[in-house]
């Protein structure tokens, strides 16, 4: 199963970014296909933070728009939203300690970690700092 990061998911949706298009396709090819595709339950959250943010923006989404995003995402028949669990955990830990992951970077492991539990064999993702988990595969669909 191919995730998809929070990148890609804002690229997607906000129109002044500047992979809009691109991402938009990619997105709508994977929510249209009928192969299973996995958004991790944290990048919905991030998803959220970074499209409504006020200073990221001219035109930030408002909640309400940012959750119609999420919810029309929610209705494609082969999106899995992954959910942490003690493996995720698991994982997590192991990453933090391999990666020696500060700060921000955790959020990065939980995400791997989550991708890793749940059997994704590749990240979507315009992010190079996963590189530092080296159990998860990622790729750039926009480039």
């Amino acid at each position: 199963m191919i995730a998809v990061d929070t990148n890609i998911l804002v690229h997607a949706h906000q129109k002044e970014a500047d992979l809009h298009e691109r991402a938009n396709d990619v997105v709508r090819h994977l929510a249209e296909s009928p192969t299973p595709w996995g958004v991790c339950h944290h990048n919905l959250v991030e998803f959220y933070a970074v499209a409504t943010h006020p200073r990221l923006w001219k035109l930030p989404s408002t909640p309400e728009q940012a959750c119609r995003q999420i919810a029309a995402w929610r209705e494609s028949p082969s999106i899995r939203i992954l959910m942490d669990n003690l493996s995720t955990l698991d994982q997590w830990l192991q990453a933090a300690i391999r990666s020696k992951v500060r700060g921000g970077q955790v959020h990065d492991a939980r995400i791997a970690a989550c991708c890793l539990s749940h059997g994704v064999k590749e990240l979507w993702t315009v992010d190079r700092d996963f590189s530092r988990f080296p159990g998860l595969k990622t790729r750039n669909p926009l480039v």
